[in-house]
């Protein structure tokens, strides 16, 4: 007689992503522009889809883009997503917020990010864990080849922030 038993994994299977982003010197205006409630130039602001995660989480409906190359900005690819940034909160040199992302449909089949965004006097970093999907055999396809295409993501997305605070600030 077969008998199957249920895969338990004793930690989720994650990839530690950390990138950096030189960026011209941190400013006040960093930290406020970050902090506002709405980012057009993130994505549409939409109310949070899980009450019990609090009100200081702020929730973005998002088309992540993927580079083509290491080096672009240019998006070959886009996903539908859910960005999430929690409070930022001001450090020695700069500041910092929680940041995460999961695919806003077929779930299952997208990575899903949780961890920070950093800013230091110089540059603006991301760093934390992914989970691929597929638990550990989803690790071992990442470590193959699907690794590329989070980084890339992540690296868009990052650029995309770092070209938000370069831009001068707005006079109202």
């Amino acid at each position: 007689m077969l008998t199957t038993q249920s895969l338990a994994l004793t930690q989720p299977a994650t990839v530690h992503l950390r990138l950096v982003q030189p960026t011209d010197p941190a400013t006040g205006a960093d930290l406020a522009r970050m902090a506002e409630e709405e980012l057009p130039w993130l994505g549409e602001r939409i109310e949070a889809p899980d009450a019990a995660e609090g009100p200081l989480i702020r929730h973005f409906q998002v088309d992540l883009g993927m580079a083509a190359l290491s080096g672009s900005d240019r998006p070959v690819f886009r996903k539908a997503a859910y960005v999430d940034l929690g409070p930022v909160e001001p450090t020695r040199d700069g500041w910092q917020a929680s940041i995460g992302w999961r695919a806003a449909t077929l779930a299952p089949l997208f990575p899903v990010f949780a961890g920070s965004l950093i800013r230091t006097a110089d540059s603006l970093v991301l760093e934390g864990e992914y989970a691929p999907p597929g638990g550990e055999l989803g690790i071992a396809v990442d470590r193959a080849l699907l690794n590329i295409a989070a980084r890339r993501t992540a690296v868009w997305l990052l650029h995309r922030i770092a070209d938000a605070l370069a831009e001068p600030a707005r006079e109202d």
